[in-house]
């Protein structure tokens, strides 16, 4: 049992993408505010993380499934959306550190002639 007396099965807990990428918009949508605390700055990048591990448990205690197939195909949505963003996230990284290491190659490269 857990904070609200709900409680949680052991097939709905685990790592929640969306609640990790989308975790205000999540968490409005799923009924459970502790991801607005991913507005305060500087805590929030540990904050996203107990987001990632603790949604699932959060949104099934806020939510009113019937069961959890119900719940897992609604967090899968979200898990899809996560997933995709999180891959995104990655890739314009990769893509600003390498344009970034481009130009400073080429200002090194310049003053060496």
């Amino acid at each position: 049992m857990d904070e609200n007396g709900i409680n949680v099965p052991a097939e709905v807990k685990g790592w929640n993408w969306g609640a990790f990428m989308y975790n205000i918009f999540w968490g409005i949508g799923n009924k459970t505010y502790l991801p607005l605390l991913c507005l305060i700055p500087v805590f929030n990048f540990v904050w996203i993380f107990v987001c990632g591990f603790k949604g699932n448990e959060w949104a099934w205690q806020k939510g009113d499934y019937k069961d959890v197939e119900t719940f897992k195909a609604v967090q899968a949505t979200w898990n899809r959306a996560g997933i995709v963003q999180f891959i995104i996230a990655i890739a314009i990284m990769i893509l600003y550190f390498m344009f970034f290491a481009a130009i400073i190659s080429s200002v090194v490269n310049s003053n060496n002639y």
